[in-house]
């Protein structure tokens, strides 16, 4: 029996023109950028579902380009976390997972949930989204039948098979260093983002049995590698989360070391100077995570 949980590590999105001829091969064709990536990470964050709504078609293409065992973690829209900033939160969360979400069946990984860098902590309205947050494709689907006409697509509640469905919040206001705040996640089981950067607060308490983190550059905002020695603190930091030994780093309310096993997701958002590939690649390396998956 595994002694860790599953550790996940990619990058934010594929679609990067610097990329090609560096990261991608210089003579592989666009179309397939996002299959050659799914081949060297087990996982990726799709940023297209953040800046504007998708059709259940765009999540079918992405769904068959990659390999088995392969998960994405979908960024939830900008219209609810940054126009509308939670207010009324059910018909936009109802379009969200009406637009396709669920066609990805066994490889829909957690939702991210980005809050602005103005917003602040609102006990109220965040627990409101809370409550609405759906934990399994079920309750996912029922929600997703409340759309509105705002749709590009037909609808799509997927396969019908119940899988969990997994949230994560991640926050760039210091009024959300805030143990209120912590307690919310952990009630409703939703994912603090450990967002690495000089800009936004960078916490590490662990609110449910996952653990999603970013790291955009602890130097200069989305264009900052890391070097040797930070890859092997973040290393250590990712096997401990896995084995539920979070004693490392910066807390609102106190490390964790239960013991539990929990799965991790780690994201590099580095992307401006070609950093985020070779940053994964280095961690992956460092805590044994092998994906053997070959790019044809």
């Amino acid at each position: 029996m595994a002694k860790h949980g599953d550790i996940r590590i990619g990058v934010s999105g594929w679609t990067y023109r610097p990329w090609r001829g560096n990261f991608y091969p210089a003579k592989l064709v666009q179309r397939q950028e996002l299959s050659y990536a799914a081949h060297q990470f087990n996982a990726l964050e799709i940023n297209g579902t953040f800046y504007g709504m998708q059709v259940p078609k765009a999540f079918r293409k992405w769904t068959g380009a990659v390999p088995e065992g392969f998960v994405f973690a979908v960024k939830g829209p900008r219209y609810l976390t940054h126009m509308l900033r939670l207010k009324d939160p059910e018909p936009p969360l109802a379009n969200f997972f009406a637009s396709g979400p669920l066609v990805m069946g066994e490889k829909l990984g957690p939702v991210l949930w980005q809050f602005p860098e103005r917003f602040r902590f609102d006990a109220e309205r965040i627990e409101a989204f809370f409550k609405l947050l759906p934990h399994d494709t079920k309750e996912a689907a029922a929600l997703a039948h409340r759309h509105d006409h705002r749709l590009r697509a037909p609808a799509d509640y997927g396969d019908g098979v119940r899988r969990r469905v997994r949230h994560a919040v991640e926050i760039r206001h210091e009024s959300f260093r805030d143990p209120a705040f912590i307690a919310l996640l952990r009630k409703y089981g939703v994912a603090l983002v450990c967002a690495d950067t000089v800009d936004w607060p960078l916490l590490m308490d662990v609110t449910t049995d996952f653990v999603y983190c970013r790291l955009h550059g602890s130097v200069e905002l989305y264009n900052s590698g890391y070097s040797d020695d930070e890859l092997d603190v973040w290393a250590k930091r990712v096997r401990n989360w896995a084995a539920g030994k979070a004693t490392d780093g910066h807390f609102v309310t106190g490390p964790t070391a239960d013991g539990r096993k929990r799965d991790v997701f780690v994201f590099f958002d580095n992307t401006d100077k070609l950093k985020a590939p070779g940053d994964a690649k280095g961690l992956m390396e460092r805590v044994g995570v092998r994906w053997d998956a070959d790019f044809a």
